[in-house]
This record gives C-alpha cells, sequence and structure tokens, in this order.
C-alpha cells in the first residue's frame, strides 16, 4: 500500500521521485501547478475502522472534499466535472475528473502535512477505488480562427438537454518524433472541429504523476465543445478519421479520452486570469 502523510492508501502508488522534486524545489523555481485528478469510486464506501456505512464511494469522497485545507493553504478547486462517456481504454472507468490549483508545488506537499486534511483523509480513502493525480503545467495553445463561429451557429449548439462538454485527452506519446505527428493531426482535426465550436480551454504539460497505477504521461488537453452532439459529430467525421488513422494511433502509446459534464469550470480563467471564451454555466 502507499502512504499520504504516514497514512497507508489503497487507492494508487505514489511517485516518491516526483513527490521529493515537489517538496524540495527551491522558492526561486517554484510556482503554480494544477493538480489534474481522475477518480474512480468504489460502488460501496469501504473505511479501513470497519464501520458499517451504507453510503456509495462518490459520497464518501463527498465527504472528504478538503475544502477548508485548500483555501488555508491558497489553493482552490478550478475544474470539476462528471464522466459521461469514455474512449479507447475501458479500465479504470472513471467517474470524475477535478483539478486543484495550488499555489506552489511546496503547498501540496504541505497540505498532506495539515491535520484538518489528515482528519477527512479517511473518507477519501473509503471512497476512492483508484486515482490518477498529475502535477500539470500550461502549455500554449493555438489561436482559434477570427471566423470560428459563435456556438448559436453551429450545428449542434448547446441545449438544456445537452450542455456544453469538456472533453479531456490525457496522452502519452511513443516518442518526441511521433508527438510531432500528434501535432499535424491535430491540424486537420481543427479543420472539423471549429466549424463544429470547439474552443480550447487549456491544454497542459505534465511535469509528474504523483499518484497513480505506475504510468506516466505527458500531456492532458481540454477541450471544450458547445454539446456532446458537437463532439461526436467531430469524433465520427470521416476526415477526422482518416488522419487518425495516419497520424493520431502512430503517435500515441496510451490515452484516455473523457466527455465530462462539468459543474465547476474556472479552468481557462485560472491559467489565464481571462474570462473564458465559452460560457462556463452548464
Amino acid at each position: 500500500m502507499a502512504k499520504v502523510a504516514g497514512q497507508k492508501v489503497r487507492y494508487g502508488q505514489i511517485n516518491h521521485e516526483y513527490g521529493l522534486k515537489l517538496a524540495t524545489t527551491p522558492p526561486e523555481e517554484d510556482g503554480p501547478i494544477w493538480m489534474v485528478n481522475l477518480m474512480k469510486y468504489r460502488e460501496k464506501a469501504d473505511y479501513a475502522d470497519g464501520r458499517s456505512a451504507d453510503i456509495s464511494g462518490r459520497e464518501a469522497d463527498d465527504l472528504y472534499a478538503p475544502l477548508g485545507p485548500l483555501k488555508a493553504i491558497g489553493a482552490q478547486v478550478v475544474f470539476l466535472a462528471e464522466v459521461d462517456t469514455q474512449f479507447f481504454n475501458s479500465t479504470p472507468k472513471w467517474d470524475r475528473v477535478g483539478i486543484v490549483k495550488y499555489p506552489s508545488r511546496r503547498a501540496f506537499i504541505e497540505m498532506q502535512t495539515r491535520k484538518d486534511f489528515q482528519e477527512l483523509h479517511h473518507h477519501k480513502e473509503a471512497g476512492m477505488a483508484e486515482t490518477i493525480v498529475a502535477g500539470c503545467l500550461p502549455m500554449p495553445v493555438p489561436k482559434l480562427p477570427s471566423s470560428a463561429p459563435t456556438w448559436d451557429a453551429v450545428p449542434h449548439p448547446p441545449t438544456a438537454d445537452d450542455p456544453y462538454v469538456m472533453v479531456v485527452h490525457v496522452l502519452k506519446f511513443n516518442d518526441d518524433e511521433r508527438r510531432n505527428e500528434m501535432a499535424t493531426y491535430s491540424d486537420h482535426a481543427g479543420l472539423v472541429a471549429v466549424p463544429n465550436g470547439v474552443r480550447l480551454a487549456a491544454w497542459t504539460q505534465v511535469e509528474g504523476t504523483i499518484m497513480g497505477d505506475g504510468r506516466q504521461w505527458d500531456q492532458v488537453r481540454f477541450n471544450v465543445f458547445p454539446s456532446r452532439a458537437a463532439f461526436m459529430a467531430v469524433a465520427l467525421d470521416p476526415a477526422r478519421l482518416e488522419a487518425q488513422k495516419a497520424q493520431r494511433e502512430t503517435a500515441i502509446a496510451d490515452t484516455y479520452t473523457l466527455i465530462t459534464r462539468p459543474s465547476i469550470d474556472r479552468l481557462y480563467e485560472s491559467m489565464t486570469g481571462e474570462a473564458a471564451p465559452y460560457p462556463t454555466k452548464p
């Protein structure tokens, strides 16, 4: 079992090398980091002390939600979403995606040792079956053309039944050369995605994976579509599928693509200091 601040946990492996980097980065080199969390819950909460708990793993994690400790160290939840649909890898079947912006790497380590955090952690340990926690930094994102349509002018605009979705791409490349092939694929895909209303919330470089199953990742990308129907129109477009076979499939060693429904979305603002170029209220 892994340990968090001396506590054993069942939901993942700690990358101690990356943990050392988080703890020892000199203050003059430290700065904000976005911790991206993929979460799979137990069907029923399972507390280590054997207590009887007639709640789900999701409900246990909701009891964990360490908003007080986060606020105390200057961190904030900038994204929270339920997973609607998962592609490419079927296991684990992720339930939620959450992102916390920490003011520094050291602040992330500091939170693990706080008493008020440790007093809540047993709820997470009871509810979480598996998780990936990746420390991410912003990357430059391609600019949308000035001709990009507004959402009221796209084929599949947001509706009450099908509001906007955040599509999360977790990526591991075969090598740097294949990474360039992914850039070419992105150009091809953009030709289809832009007319369907895509907006780029954030592309991030994974600095390290502090918790997971031993796999390491290269990037996590967050692309917004006006509706699930809009994303599916892009995903099933013949030209994009051809580009996927030619570039994407040869570039990527491992991946998850998740259609998510956000309940909290301050991601773009947290990275740029500007208002998001899409409405962030479902």
